[in-house]
């Protein structure tokens, strides 16, 4: 204001007053001062270009009724003597927060984490109450036990992955093996204000995949008959599965229609035909197909598909 260079950064000063109904604060307000930013550690609070301050309410903050008001304004302090103007007045409103959700339970299925827990009471807020789920990954070497966290390193960092109405959620956007912590906080909505609950205990979890691709469909057989000197086979096609893991297919073969057959092919197929050479004229047979996926799962074996080689 001087139009002097300051010998450093001034200090920050934050004030708050609780506020009357109707009253609208102004100067005359009753400020009292709640946090003195030193100059050496202003940049402690800066976020990007802004500063960030957390006003740790106590419980005798939450005394008054619900919705109380209050303000905040800041100062900024060269000297004792030498301290900035009032920058502008805020006002909140302070409400009770939820309860932290509780009994957190994890179901892994083949395509989402579901996560269930205990609701907010309604006794407990009577504001609408909805969800957020924080999700972040671990560093697979650093796994910690579940009562232990402090071994874990967070591969990426916690953030909001979804909100929920209810008292559950299905993350579908993961990948098997790899190691993720969720957290769960309540959120009650008063009009325009939300107000959230402390973090739920977190949960690991390590997703593995046990889970087996469909079952093929559409399985058909084509004999085709020995000519020139080249025995007989059977060409066997059915449809392609659709799921992104699908590794391949085993064919198997029996004799008898109500018997499960042994496998003929050795390594898995990558492609959805395949040819028997090894059939003997006179001979009945029944063919099945099952899938595998790149974890090693096998679905159950088709409708047998029957072959009468001449």
């Amino acid at each position: 204001m001087d139009h002097e260079p300051l010998a450093e950064s001034p200090a920050i000063e934050i004030y708050r007053a609780s506020l009357a109904t109707g009253a609208t604060p102004d100067k005359k307000t009753a400020w009292r001062l709640v946090y003195t930013i030193p100059s050496e550690r202003v940049d402690a609070y800066l976020k990007g270009d802004r500063v960030e301050f957390h006003d740790l309410l106590t419980p005798k903050d939450f005394a008054s009724s619900a919705g109380a008001r209050v303000a905040y304004m800041a100062r900024t302090r060269a000297a004792k003597t030498r301290d900035s103007g009032d920058s502008n007045y805020i006002e909140a409103h302070i409400y009770p927060a939820p309860e932290a959700p509780r009994d957190i339970r994890i179901n892994v299925t083949k395509a989402a984490i579901e996560l269930f827990w205990t609701a907010v009471a309604p006794q407990q807020t009577p504001a609408p109450v909805t969800y957020r789920v924080f999700r972040g990954e671990i560093d697979s070497g650093t796994q910690p036990a579940a009562q232990d966290l402090s071994p874990a390193k967070l591969k990426s960092p916690s953030g909001v992955v979804g909100v929920s109405p209810s008292p559950d959620f299905s993350d579908a956007h993961f990948e098997f093996g790899h190691t993720y912590l969720y957290t769960v906080r309540a959120v009650a909505q008063h009009g325009p204000d939300s107000v959230e609950s402390e973090e739920s205990s977190p949960s690991i979890i390590t997703p593995q995949d046990t889970f087996p691709p469909a079952t093929p469909t559409g399985l058909e057989a084509a004999i085709i008959p020995a000519a020139s000197g080249t025995p007989a086979y059977v060409e066997l096609s059915w449809a392609i599965g659709s799921e992104p893991d699908l590794a391949g297919y085993y064919v198997y073969r029996g004799d008898r229609e109500d018997e499960p057959g042994e496998r003929i092919s050795a390594e898995i197929l990558p492609s959805p035909t395949s040819r028997d050479s090894s059939v003997a004229g006179g001979r009945r047979y029944f063919y099945r197909v099952s899938a595998v996926n790149r974890a090693g799962n096998e679905s159950s074996k088709s409708s047998a598909v029957q072959v009468d080689v001449p």
